[in-house]
């Protein structure tokens, strides 16, 4: 099994790409393109980011088929219509195109995850399946509604999905894994998503006494001003209870019950052959729901990276183990600090840092992270 990281640098672009072979033979990368010429024009941007996928995914992940994309715009309702007349020219996978700037003063950033010996469907629903090993991996990318308030959209993104599940033999609380909330005005409406959200789970037997899902809810925008909220989703059918573990880091870390939203702080997936470990955005908290170092951008960063390594100690993993990582910023003036800072005390950790304002006012930055570590575990099939 192995695990490796390489740089491609060429035409203004940078992609970092990391890769993890299991003894299953499935590989999977993870892929993070940034444009490094802020002043090139958007479609000059978007045509050398297209170029490098197509290079990078051939010469890097010749055998790997697309199951996520999810770009970064700096203008979604001026870029958006373009990016999709270009997206149709690429091999289909879940879709999730959000804007969250590139905080380098570009325009466009890209997150691709690839995996090899996947067979692919695509459902009317426009959920988009990867199936191997008899697990079936269920993609879900830019969900959205128009409906009146961003409690009322997101209730129905939930119920939506909780039927594309059932329809697939799913459900929401014994097989989704991961979600992601985009919430136009984050300060204004995250309580609705709050709202509708614990409420949807309550049905769903999602509660304080079972188990909640690992989550990202932070500001983000469609290019559409009508949706206020949008929703990409990861579910795995095929999996034992005991292969999904949820992960707390009591130390550091409170439940998020107690300051009145559901999400868990964390979720490892066991296979045969691998460990994923995939954490939802985690700011600088400690055990009590407090934010730590208020007003103090570089403690914060400090508090965030050593609740994200605890929370991968619980699962048997370190930051080195890292494939993936986005960092939000509330504030663009705190870029250059939060970038030095990572380059120097984090190198190696593959990293795309966006602007987006996280759910809480006082927290200045957060990261969410997918890592994955080897593992041997003959009951369960490889991944």
């Amino acid at each position: 099994m192995a695990f490796k990281t390489k740089i491609y640098e060429q035409d203004f672009i940078h992609a970092q790409i990391c890769s993890f072979e299991g003894k299953g033979g499935v590989t999977e990368y993870h892929i993070l393109f940034s444009v490094t010429n802020p002043s090139l024009p958007f479609t000059k941007q978007l045509d050398k980011l297209e170029k490098a996928y197509e290079t990078v995914t051939k010469e890097e992940a010749g055998k790997a088929v697309a199951v996520f994309r999810r770009y970064f715009l700096s203008d979604a309702a001026n870029q958006t219509e373009l990016l999709m007349e270009r997206e149709c020219e690429n091999p289909f996978c879940a879709l999730s195109i959000v804007q969250q700037a590139p905080l380098n003063g570009t325009k466009i950033a890209l997150w691709g995850y690839l995996q090899t010996d996947m067979t692919t469907e695509t459902y009317n629903s426009g959920m988009f399946e990867a199936s191997h090993n008899k697990y079936r991996h269920l993609w879900t990318g830019g969900a959205y509604n128009k409906a009146a308030t961003s409690e009322y959209q997101t209730r129905l993104l939930l119920n939506d999905y909780v039927l594309q599940l059932t329809e697939q033999h799913c459900t929401l609380a014994a097989d989704c894994i991961r979600t992601w909330f985009f919430v136009q005005n984050v300060d204004v409406n995250y309580a609705g998503v709050v709202k509708a959200r614990k409420e949807v789970f309550i049905t769903q037997n999602l509660t304080e006494k079972t188990h909640y899902i690992t989550s990202t809810g932070i500001e983000g925008r469609h290019a559409d001003p009508e949706v206020l909220v949008q929703m990409d989703a990861y579910t795995v059918d095929g999996l034992q209870p005991e292969q999904i573990q949820f992960l707390y880091a009591p130390t550091h870390l409170n439940p998020t019950y107690e300051y009145g939203v559901t999400f868990e702080r964390g979720t490892a997936v066991s296979y045969g052959d691998r460990k994923q470990i995939f954490l939802s955005g985690t700011a600088s908290i400690d055990n009590r729901g407090e934010i730590v170092h208020p007003g103090d951008i570089l403690k914060q960063t400090e508090r965030m990276m050593e609740n994200i390594s605890v929370l991968l100690q619980e699962a048997g993993a370190s930051v080195a183990d890292i494939m993936q990582a986005i960092v939000y910023l509330r504030d663009p003036a705190d870029y250059e600090e939060v970038n030095l800072y990572i380059r120097t005390h984090h190198p190696d950790m593959p990293h795309l840092i966006v602007l987006a304002p996280v759910c809480r006012p006082g927290w200045l930055i957060e990261t969410e992270c997918i890592a994955v570590i080897p593992a041997d575990f003959p009951q369960y099939p490889c991944l």
